[in-house]
Parts: C-alpha cells; structure tokens; sequence
C-alpha cells in the first residue's frame, strides 16, 4: 500500500491552529508611512524669466578716424584693456611731433629769459642797470614760462588724442557682435563692437506687484533652466526693482545664483519659484499621501492599528497650499496620523496592511 503524503496535512492543520487573523496579515500589501507634521506654510510663486549680463555696451571711439584693424570678431573672449580697434594715427602722430617740437622752443625761449634776468639782477646790485629792466626782464620769464606750460598742455592733449585712436575694451567679456570692419570712416558714438559681461551673470523675472511688500532678499528662491536639464540652483533675491512695467503692473526680482561657473548665457530663459512665508502653521503631508478622483474628492489613506493588526482608512481632506514635495491640509487629518505614501493606488477601507519595517 502506497504511504499517504504528510506535508499537505501538515500544511492545513497549520493554517487551521493560526490566529484568526495571521492568514489575512501574511496576505496584506506593504505600505510605507509616514506621520502627518504640523509646519510653517510656504506660498510657492513660479516665475520666468531672462538671463540677463550687469553691463552690456556698444562700444565706440572718442575721435572720428578711418578704421585701420579691428582685433575682434563676434564671439571673441577678451580681458579688460585687450585691444580692440586701432585707427588710423598718422596724420595725428605728426601733430604731436610739431606740438612736441613747440614745447622745445618753448622751453629754450624760458632758458634764455631766465639766464637774461640772472644778468640784470647781477648788475642792479652796482646799479648798473636800471630797476624798471629787472622787472621788465621778470616779466618775459613769466610770460615765457605761461607760453611754455601752454604749449605743454597742448601737446599732452595732443599725445591724448593719439592715443584715443587706439580703442581697448572696457570691461573683460564676449563681442556678442562686431560692427564695423578696416576701411570704414567712424564719428564718435559709432558703435564698433558690442561687448557682454560675463561675469556675475544675474536673473530678472517680472513678478505681480501684488507680491512685492513680500519679496526681500531673505526670500528663498530656487531656479531651473533648460541649460541645466533637471539640475536646480538654490539663489538669492539680489534686488526688487519696482514699477518695471507700469502696464502690466509688475515689477522686477533680481535673483543671483549661489552656484558659479554655469554653462549659461545672457537671453536664455529660466524659471524661477520663490517660497514665500504665510506667517501661519498647518498640517501637511507629502504630496504622494494625496488620491485625486475624477469627481474632485481628495483623500488620505490612513494605518491604524485594531485588535494587533495594521489596518488602512480612508480620508477626505481638504487640501491648501503645496510646497516643497508636501501639501497643506486644511481639514480631515489630524497632525501624528500615520499616513500612507506608497503602496495606497488599490487599498480598500478597513484592508489590512504591513507597514514596511514593521513586519
């Protein structure tokens, strides 16, 4: 006689000496959770806007010239005093030299006044030569040295002049466009070259003026570009500048990134979200605690613990502000309640469930 099997027996009579409700937790979905707290409400505001440069200039010379070389072309990185066009120079460069040479003669003119009253004042001391000619002779030095200390004047304008057809850039940057090329005949105030700082980059976002009592440079910011991809920049509110728009009723935030050395450039556009304190406390939850439902009800799945077993319930709430991966609740829940971020897609009220790290 074949002997009869003695696990599947086994098996049964276990199941049947259990605890009532030991079959019903084994068979129980895993749910995480995690305690309602009670926080500081945070209004969170989205704004976007431009990547902007702190100083953007149409470069031009001080003196009309024929454009002899330009150093730069569009997209050129420079330093501060790099060399960015030369003018033609020469017909100048000969006037200093007359200018020159008149200071010269000048100051040989001076010499010879100076050596003059020497002799006068030697020969007034045996009265040799009248009073009236020592001061006639004090006056040509003097005359003679005013002449000499113009004609300096006009050279050193001259040699300034000169050097102004020499054209260096203002600031260390990006020639974002270069406007004029060799042969062409400039006046000052012709742009040559549009020079962009890249240095302390900044971020300007139009905001509604119904915020601005509320925006201070204590304000949280943080940033996203498409630059970036998923990366965000924590920043600071450097500035609010008021009245930007008057139609459209908004005024300007001026936020800085902390991080430095971006791949980003003036124009790009960036969005910015500022967390605004409310002033007040409320309950909040992580934002995957909440089932939305085509009806418009929103709940909060719950873990109680009845007669020893963890089981799920189901909470309508009311729903405030979100922030931060959390939202405000402002009625159904109580702040401590263990609510259910994962694993609450398909519970049902009054399911049991296993808490993950409680099993």
């Amino acid at each position: 006689m074949t002997p009869t099997p003695m696990r599947p027996l086994l098996a049964l009579a276990l199941v049947l000496l259990a605890p009532p409700g030991a079959a019903l937790a084994q068979d129980a979905p895993t749910v995480a959770t995690v305690p309602a707290q009670v926080a500081p409400i945070v209004r969170e505001v989205r704004l976007t806007g431009t990547v902007t440069s702190p100083e953007v200039a149409r470069v031009s010379t001080s003196v009309a010239g024929l454009v002899e070389t330009v150093h730069v072309d569009s997209g050129d990185r420079i330093d501060k005093g790099d060399r960015l066009l030369t003018l033609d120079r020469e017909l100048e460069a000969l006037e200093l030299e007359q200018e020159r040479a008149a200071v010269a003669e000048a100051e040989a003119r001076v010499a010879d006044a100076r050596r003059r009253l020497a002799e006068a004042e030697r020969l007034a001391t045996d009265r040799n030569i009248p009073e009236s000619e020592v001061r006639s002779r004090e006056a040509e030095v003097s005359i003679q040295a005013a002449a000499l200390d113009r004609l300096r004047a006009q050279a050193d304008r001259q040699a300034e002049r000169v050097d102004r057809h020499r054209l260096d850039a203002p600031f260390a940057g990006v020639v974002s466009r270069k406007l004029t090329a060799a042969g062409e005949w400039i006046s000052p105030g012709d742009a040559v070259v549009e020079l962009v700082a890249m240095d302390g980059l900044r971020l300007d976002f139009p905001a509604p003026q119904s915020y601005y009592p509320r925006i201070d440079t204590e304000t949280r910011v943080t940033v996203a570009m498409e630059a970036l991809g998923e990366r965000t920049l924590d920043a600071r509110v450097g500035a609010t500048i008021p009245v930007s728009d008057p139609e459209a009723r908004t005024f300007t935030v001026r936020v800085f990134p902390e991080a430095g050395d971006l791949p980003i450039t003036p124009g790009m556009s960036a969005n910015a979200t500022l967390h605004l304190a409310t002033g007040r406390e409320g309950v909040v939850v992580p934002r995957d605690a909440l089932i939305r439902y085509p009806d418009g009800r929103v709940t909060v799945w719950t873990v109680a613990t009845e007669n020893g077993q963890a089981v799920a319930r189901e909470n309508v709430v009311e729903t405030g502000l979100s922030f931060d991966g959390r939202v405000e609740i402002r009625s159904g829940l109580d702040a401590g309640a263990r609510v259910v971020t994962r694993g609450n897609e398909a519970l049902e009220p009054g399911q049991a469930v296993r808490v993950a790290g409680q099993e």
